[in-house]
């Protein structure tokens, strides 16, 4: 322990001795490290990104779809029936994220006039399943289905016809042709890819049935989407598409995977391997630069070296302080430019810097795996770096070195 105290404190008595020189030639090494660990969180960020808009789509992986086609022309019967069969396959199989969507009209009496406003008729679960930004208020609720009055989602398009929002006094509007009913707005959300200028809405299932507000000419069988783990999807597909089929004899059952996992995987592949292969391309030529710093420093020490030899120094302790002085400054650097990207990373406006319509919900945490490879990377280097000087220092005669 002793002798390796002597060893840490002699090299670093060498750096500071050389710290012009040693700083020069670490710039690269502190780049390279700076630049693998600040992509490499960034990288997280951006597959979060891509991860968030695809499950806003798609759903959370894995999101399992089910759809029913009647052989005859869907009627709200037809929608009732499929909807049972559903309800009943995932209690079957004790599903703990699981809901229905259906595609309708809502006729809504704007103060401007009346319109046939596109709606998605979903259950609660869906906002989470499918990771819906709610711009204003919220999205529904369980207790939105024993409401004494339709709830509602709407975009901006919606909105811009019944007024502002406000949580306090929300606005309301009246749908339905001859039973009309007053449906309160409960939240405001714009979902990517769509046109916020143009009315939309989301109704609950329950209201839908309970308040009769699909149009019977334009009422769609609903669909099943059920968030299970990766692990369960063969077998609960299978599963699913015989018992669902079985359940509905009049009906074409198909039972696909909506969420988009395994392009998400090759996409995480694709930017894992990138970062690293730029990173250990961007450390090897700052490890250049410490070598060449180490040989020139070596040359000069020539006879210093000599000295200490003729004195009793062994081959092995003149080797492990020469490559002592390239590990120890490589590792100052990477652990600087590691502490200056958590910093920059922690504290970026991320908001600022998004383009219009990409949000990031659930911001990753600054990867602990990235600032332990910078670190080994940079002292990896660093021993690289210094094999080389640390031999030539060790090969010297004595008789030579003194003469220097």
């Amino acid at each position: 322990m002793i002798g390796l105290l002597a060893a840490v404190t002699e090299a670093w008595s060498e750096i500071r001795v050389n710290r012009v020189r040693v700083v020069l030639s670490l710039v690269g090494v502190f780049l390279a490290v700076f630049a693998m660990t600040t992509i490499t969180a960034v990288g997280d960020m951006g597959r979060q990104i891509i991860g968030e808009s695809s499950e806003r789509a798609g759903g959370r992986p894995a999101t399992l779809r089910v759809d029913a086609s009647p052989v005859s022309p869907s009627t709200p019967q037809t929608a009732q029936e499929a909807a049972r069969a559903f309800a009943a396959a995932a209690d079957r199989h004790e599903i703990g994220w699981w809901g229905q969507t259906a595609y309708t009209q809502l006729t809504a009496r704007f103060p401007a006039g009346t319109q046939l406003v596109p709606a998605t008729a979903v259950d609660p679960s869906y906002g989470t399943m499918h990771r819906v930004v709610v711009a204003d208020g919220r999205w529904f609720t369980a207790a939105d289905d024993a409401a004494f009055s339709p709830r509602l989602v709407v975009n901006d398009g919606f909105l811009a016809q019944v007024g502002a929002f406000d949580a306090a006094n929300p606005p309301t509007v009246v749908l339905g042709g001859d039973t009309p009913v007053t449906a309160t707005v409960v939240g405001v959300a714009n979902p990517t890819g769509s046109d916020p200028t143009s009315p939309q809405a989301w109704v609950l299932n329950s209201a839908v049935s309970r308040w009769n507000l699909t149009d019977p000419l334009y009422g769609s069988t609903p669909s099943l989407e059920v968030w299970v783990p990766d692990t369960d999807v063969d077998a609960l597909t299978q599963a699913l598409q015989t018992e669902v089929q079985s359940s509905l004899p009049g009906f074409s059952v198909y039972v696909s995977r909506a969420d988009a996992g395994a392009e998400l995987g090759i996409v995480d592949a694709v930017l894992a391997y990138g970062v690293r292969g730029v990173g250990v391309f961007a450390l090897l030529l700052g490890g250049i630069g410490v070598l060449n710093v180490g040989l020139v420093t070596v040359r000069q020490r020539i006879r210093e070296i000599g000295v200490r030899r003729s004195f009793g120094a062994t081959g092995g302790r003149v080797f492990f302080a020469v490559l002592l002085e390239s590990v120890a400054a490589t590792f100052v650097a990477g652990f600087l430019a590691v502490v200056l990207s958590i910093v920059l990373v922690s504290n970026f406006p991320l908001e600022a810097v998004l383009p219009v319509g990409l949000t990031l919900e659930d911001v990753p945490p600054f990867p602990v795996a990235a600032a332990v490879e910078g670190l080994l990377a940079a002292t990896a280097v660093g021993a690289l770096a210094g094999v080389v000087p640390a031999t030539m220092a060790v090969r010297a005669k004595v008789i030579d070195a003194i003469r220097y």
